[in-house]
């Protein structure tokens, strides 16, 4: 029977929360997955994308969905050996969105110390595959109104030798639940309801735990169970992200990889297509 390894990771734009890089492709080099969905790419006004630049190093092809435009901030000075700003923090350092479509650069950038380096960008998603790609398409869920990102899903059909039919992958990033998340899902619901049947994995940042994720998700099931973020706690205290499948498809096992650069720790499974 056909097998795919699918992986899902939220790269919180390559950097900490003070805006220092880390090794985005060697990380996902460790993840070792022939489907990979990523969240929060970012790719800098003029330069390559994070998803390009994974997908060209790993030799992987990307397609790629933007939800919003950003900035990353880092500061001049020397910093303690932490992953940054906690929750709730009103610094200004690391990946931020922008909130207000007519705020100029100029306005922003004043906000920031004399030594801080600032670089405009495009927050995305991202799906990378080594499978050839039969067909792939967006769903469009619209912007909520408290939430800075127009948020969607990639769809792609995947070729898998031996299957009978080809495999659809979904990518996608959700909002928050106290930002109305549930009226996005209800849409990709029905999205993916209308499309022709397959075996289907559903991965992603859902920002939302696995019981209610499912119930709100009929006929799919978890193929991961594991706590993810945060990463800058002695141990993650929950599981926004997550791999759901669906139809003619199981997983044969899932696992939280202890991959360190991100808030968020990847995940991963083996499926095979029945």
């Amino acid at each position: 029977m056909p097998q795919v390894v699918v992986a899902s990771f939220n790269v919180h734009g390559g950097v900490d929360g003070w805006g220092r890089r880390f090794d985005v492709v060697d990380a996902c080099r460790h993840i070792e997955a022939d489907v990979l969905m990523l969240q929060e790419c970012w790719s800098p006004d003029g330069g390559e994308s994070t998803a390009d630049h994974v997908a060209r190093k790993l030799g992987y092809v990307a397609s790629e969905l933007p939800f919003a435009r950003g900035r990353i901030v880092a500061p001049g000075d020397p910093l303690p050996d932490r992953w940054g700003p906690r929750l709730l923090s009103q610094s200004v350092h690391g990946l931020r969105l922008d909130r207000r479509r007519n705020t100029s650069t100029d306005q922003r950038v004043r906000r920031h110390g004399a030594r801080d380096t600032v670089e405009r960008g495009t927050w995305a998603i991202a799906t990378l595959s080594r499978l050839p790609m039969k067909a792939w398409h967006t769903i469009d869920l619209g912007k909520l109104p408290t939430d800075p990102a127009r948020r969607g899903a990639i769809v792609t059909d995947l070729e898998l030798e031996g299957a009978a039919a080809p495999m659809r992958v979904v990518g996608t990033h959700l909002a928050h639940l106290s930002q109305g998340s549930p009226r996005h899902i209800a849409a990709l619901r029905r999205a993916l309801n209308a499309l022709v049947p397959a075996p289907c994995v559903l991965a992603g940042d859902m920002n939302l735990w696995g019981p209610p994720l499912v119930l709100l998700l009929p006929g799919w099931s978890r193929a991961v169970r594991g706590r993810t973020w945060p990463t800058w706690t002695p141990r993650p205290v929950a599981q926004p992200d997550h791999i759901l499948i669906r139809g003619p498809v199981r997983a044969e096992n899932g696992e939280v990889l202890p991959i360190s650069g991100s808030d968020h720790l990847p995940i991963r499974s083996t499926l095979v297509i029945d």
